[in-house]
């Protein structure tokens, strides 16, 4: 009888999938979101990745960090039966030293059920190590590096992914060059309440995913809220790809931050309450006051609506945050920021308060990864002296920290066969600019008297 259910739920899931393709073809403004209309270069084809493993075995894998020496295990599958363990060790083949247990969780949405959701948490893990690793007891063995101690460490960062063809091909970039967290600032799948999409997306990214940490927060395409049946949104994200932000303090999923080899990460949340009587703010005070800039010299900050764009697309959308928000960055000394949203690379010099200041952060727009929407093409005129590089081409960016107090970031356009390094530049940590902490408290004094 369960088969049986199994097999009912992934035909109906199915069915919609069949449904919303149709609609697709006939109605392709359906899946647009509400802005206002400015060029765009066509996406590329939309991929779907099919289930073909049986109902047992796991698919969708990933892995995320858990503090300084776990990781997370998430995977599906679509027998409710599946066994919530994993197994885990150094060698290949089998040979596992340890087994953890841990939790899952389902939920339905609008006529969609989703298959038995897994979340294992397991460790400790020895840093800059190979592990060997099996979801529930079945099907396929996957394997992982774990993050070095210290530098050099490097991190691939994408927004805005999808699953088009171009997808596949940042993604093929990407893992064509050794590297040792994915950070993703916001809009994974593009389901858009369409739930069977975030199926295939876990099928899509599961090679990647499966084999380095995957660091994500929420970007608008994530909110999925209907009238009446789903009124709060996150549903599927919330389910599907948990945050270690537990760990750090946070009372939600939706933002975080976590500590990897010298360098605190700050995953923000553009689409929940951000002003300075919530929750996410007084959060952000206590964590930033918790940084300890000797153990970790490097603060990097993730968020999705861009807190500065030059380019014609989703203007002024995340200026609301940067007006409660960016004082508490600057007062931090946060060194970059990364932003997706606008579907382009763009990069700026070190901004506070909308003028070059060489003690704030770093800004750079990265919505490039190839989402079904297309390239955001349009960029204001006269170029702003805030900008120094952008481009309306899909890609990928490297954040490659060498030590306490240098860093190199690239951004590789996609091409055909190669990634092509378009834009690169050596980024020197604001902690070694004594300048920047002896006048911290002269810019504060001035900031609260404006």
């Amino acid at each position: 009888m369960e088969g049986q259910n199994n097999k009912m739920i992934r035909n109906n899931n199915s069915l919609l999938l069949q449904l919303f393709s149709f609609l697709l073809l006939l109605f392709p403004q359906i899946i647009k979101s509400q802005e206002k209309s400015f060029s765009r270069q066509p996406s590329g084809q939309f991929i779907f990745t099919p289930h073909e493993r049986s109902d047992s075995e796991p698919q969708q894998v990933h892995i995320s960090l858990v503090g300084k020496d776990h990781m997370r295990v998430s995977w599906v599958t679509e027998d409710k039966h599946a066994r919530s363990v994993v197994e885990y060790g150094t060698k290949q083949g089998g040979e596992y030293e340890a087994k953890s247990k841990g939790e899952h969780t389902s939920y339905n949405y609008f006529m969609y059920q989703s298959g038995k959701i897994h979340h294992v948490v397991i460790g400790p893990l020895k840093p800059n190590t190979n592990y060997f690793y099996r979801c529930g007891g079945l099907g396929p063995e996957f394997s992982f590096k774990t993050p070095p101690l210290n530098f050099p460490i490097e991190f691939a960062v994408v927004g805005d992914l999808g699953q088009t063809e171009w997808t596949a091909s940042t993604l093929k970039h990407v893992n064509s060059k050794d590297y040792d967290v994915f950070l993703l600032p916001g809009d994974l799948s593009y389901a858009d309440t369409q739930q069977p999409l975030w199926d295939s997306f876990g099928r899509l990214v599961e090679p990647y995913a499966s084999q380095r940490p995957w660091m994500v927060t929420q970007g608008n395409h994530e909110v999925e809220i209907l009238p009446i049946t789903e009124p709060t949104g996150f549903k599927a994200y919330n389910s599907r790809w948990p945050n270690p932000h537990k760990e750090s303090g946070s009372n939600s999923n939706l933002y975080y931050s976590f500590e990897v080899s010298g360098t605190h990460i700050i995953m923000l949340g553009s689409y929940t309450d951000f002003d300075d009587q919530s929750e996410q703010y007084t959060w952000l005070v206590d964590d930033l006051g918790k940084v300890d800039r000797k153990r970790t010299p490097w603060v990097v900050v993730l968020l999705h609506a861009p807190w500065y764009n030059t380019n014609e697309a989703h203007q002024g959308e995340g200026e609301s945050m940067r007006k409660s928000m960016e004082v508490l960055l600057f007062e931090a000394r946060v060194d970059l920021v990364f932003a997706g949203h606008v579907h382009a690379y763009e990069r700026f010099t070190r901004v506070y308060d909308n003028n070059a200041d060489p003690c704030g952060p770093m800004y750079v727009t990265i919505g490039d990864g190839g989402n079904r929407e297309g390239l955001a093409l349009s960029y204001k005129k006269p170029v702003s002296p805030l900008s120094l590089y952008r481009e309306a081409s899909f890609g990928h960016g490297r954040l490659r920290i060498v030590n306490e107090t240098h860093a190199h970031w690239s951004w590789h356009r996609n091409n055909d066969s190669d990634a092509f390094v378009a834009d690169d530049v050596w980024i020197q940590s604001l902690i070694s600019f004594k300048e920047c902490w002896n006048t911290q408290q002269h810019h504060l004094v001035a900031h609260q008297e404006l």
